[in-house]
């Protein structure tokens, strides 16, 4: 019997190129699709490396039927997910002047923390996304600093820590294979 395996994908808000990096991004998602036996896809963040990636996903799924998109969403994120797919439904719907069954994805995970997590409920999301993957893809540049947030009511100005660099170092200590698009030519 054959196993099935699991790929996530983690990056940065803002990314550069994102014409080559979609490029990069295909190839390597269908070499694993091909090569790695990889059906299962899970998708985070509203990250533009995010969007970049579930959009060559969603266009490799035309050519590859039986793969699957799974959303892992924070407490925040999925009615927004929810909503995103019934106003895509109906706009199809009305242009085509019938019912359409659209799904944005095949299914969105409920991870164990999702309803319990506090403000950076994103960090237990992506573990729990990490966890469930054989592969993670990322966008991380080792020397990107977030920009500084600054609120009136912090007493000090502290500098956060980058989401996809807590990630990146997570898969590290999971012994995860990681193919990092921001150092691959």
């Amino acid at each position: 019997m054959e196993s099935y395996k699991s790929c996530s994908f983690f990056g940065h808000r803002k990314i550069e190129d994102s014409e080559g990096l979609s490029k990069k991004i295909e190839t390597v998602v269908e070499d694993l699709i091909v090569k790695e036996n990889v059906t299962i896809f899970l998708f985070g963040s509203k990250s533009e490396f995010d969007s970049l990636c579930y959009k060559v996903v969603t266009y490799l799924k035309e050519k590859y039927s039986f793969i699957k998109r799974i959303a892992y969403t924070c407490r925040s994120e999925s009615c927004t997910v929810i909503n995103e797919g019934y106003e895509v439904k109906k706009i199809y719907s009305k242009f085509y002047n019938k019912e359409i069954p659209l799904l944005i994805v095949e299914e969105e995970y409920n991870h164990q923390n999702k309803y319990k997590s506090g403000k950076a409920s994103y960090v237990e999301r992506n573990q729990a996304m990490i966890d469930n993957s054989d592969f993670c893809i990322f966008y991380y540049n080792k020397n990107y600093i977030p920009p500084i947030k600054n609120s009136s009511k912090q007493l000090f100005i502290r500098q956060p820590k980058s989401g996809t660099e807590l990630a990146y170092n997570y898969a590290k200590r999971k012994n995860k294979k990681i193919l990092n698009l921001f150092d691959k030519p």
